[in-house]
């Protein structure tokens, strides 16, 4: 049996998660439960109590709930409760796979002795203030080289514990793409949380593509709360009989690969699983710089527009439908940079190593100094 074999063995791993996190990174969090289980890992999972499981394939990780009572003044009868759930799983390391957990895993990693890893996907300054231990959270993980700089910026005496793992996913062998004989191009999006004149430039652009001629069916990924005022919108740019809303608790790929184009209509502050999915089923993509924006090169993996200028984005997505077998070009670049930076067995093997190297470390100092900070 080789050492990295070992190392395995003797691997527990509990994953703290938020609502935010198993909504938006479904996809890469099942891709890695299901590598776990493929190398006989145990996995536990905390999970929002209110959080519906049934839409995420957890394979045989155990699930936690936490809270367990969502009472005022239960917070540390919860965390009690979730320290003894745990130490019955018998974890060897904690990962804390989003910044607004960072204090409880960092009370959890000092309540069970353990290390900890800490992913952050955000560029927020409120999140980028989160809770660190300098005894024992020995990774900070970031998917991007724009979180990195905000990272570093904001803990530069974490500079040597900071690494960047790409966020993976499964590269499809066709692109979808202008794929059929239909001559109507479907273009797939996002609502952003709050109504934004960047969203509404879009649907400008789109509205006036039509008047020129263009068959265009609009898909937007969103709904919810903000479904009314969507439905308002579309009405004002007279797109409601060419346009479906999608809820976002539908799965992404197959919505994303209904599509020929996906556009991003405006900066973003987070890594965007959505984009990595789009370039994954090959549609071509139309975005814009700004925020977290490393898949976005221009004219390579994308094509770029302004996202404050209604007819940068028109003549954008132009050069798209008017040059068919250019947007087929620029989607077969984004898949093959996927393919390349973003799958889904790196990401488990980079991590995996991130782990044992912890476990490697627990064993070497097998008492932590008191975490006093």
């Amino acid at each position: 049996m080789t050492s990295e074999n070992i190392e395995k063995k003797l691997l527990r791993v509990a994953l703290i998660a938020s609502e935010r996190t198993l909504y938006e990174y479904s996809k890469s969090l099942e891709h890695f439960l299901i590598g776990l289980a493929d190398d006989s890992i145990p996995a536990a999972l905390v999970c929002p109590a209110r959080f519906d499981t049934d839409v995420l394939v957890t394979g045989p990780a155990e699930l936690l709930k936490y809270p367990t009572f969502e009472l005022p003044l239960a917070e540390r009868m919860n965390r009690q409760i979730l320290v003894e759930q745990l130490g019955k799983f018998k974890p060897t390391i904690l990962h804390c796979l989003c910044e607004s957990k960072a204090f409880l895993t960092r009370r959890l990693a000092r309540k069970l002795d353990l290390p900890y890893v800490l992913s952050v996907n955000s560029l927020e300054k409120r999140v980028l203030h989160f809770s660190v231990s300098s005894k024992r959270c020995v990774k900070i993980l970031v998917p991007a080289k724009t979180i990195e700089a905000s990272v570093i910026k904001a803990h530069p005496d974490f500079t040597d514990r900071i690494e960047q793992i790409n966020i993976g996913t499964f590269v499809s062998d066709r692109q979808v793409c202008f794929s059929g004989t239909s001559g109507v191009a479907t273009i797939v999006t996002t609502h952003p949380s709050n109504d934004t004149v960047m969203f509404e430039n879009l649907l400008g652009a789109i509205k006036h593509l039509r008047v020129n001629g263009y068959e265009i069916m609009t898909v937007i990924i969103g709904g919810g709360r903000a479904e009314k005022r969507l439905w308002e919108l579309l009405r004002a740019f007279d797109l409601l009989r060419n346009a479906i809303i999608v809820p976002k608790l539908e799965p992404w790929r197959t919505v994303i690969a209904a599509g020929d184009i996906f556009v991003r209509s405006e900066p973003s502050s987070a890594f965007s699983p959505l984009l990595l999915e789009a370039m994954g089923v090959g549609a071509a993509v139309a975005g814009c710089k700004g925020g977290v924006d490393d898949l976005v090169i221009e004219d390579q993996t994308a094509i770029v527009f302004d996202p404050n200028d209604e007819h940068s984005i028109m003549h954008a997505l132009q050069r798209l439908l008017d040059r068919r077998e250019f947007a087929r070009k620029i989607a077969l670049n984004a898949q093959q940079y996927v393919r390349e930076h973003y799958t889904a067995s790196k990401m488990i093997s980079k991590i995996l190593n991130v782990y044992n190297q912890a476990s490697v470390l627990i064993r070497q100092n097998a008492e932590y100094p008191e975490d006093q900070e």
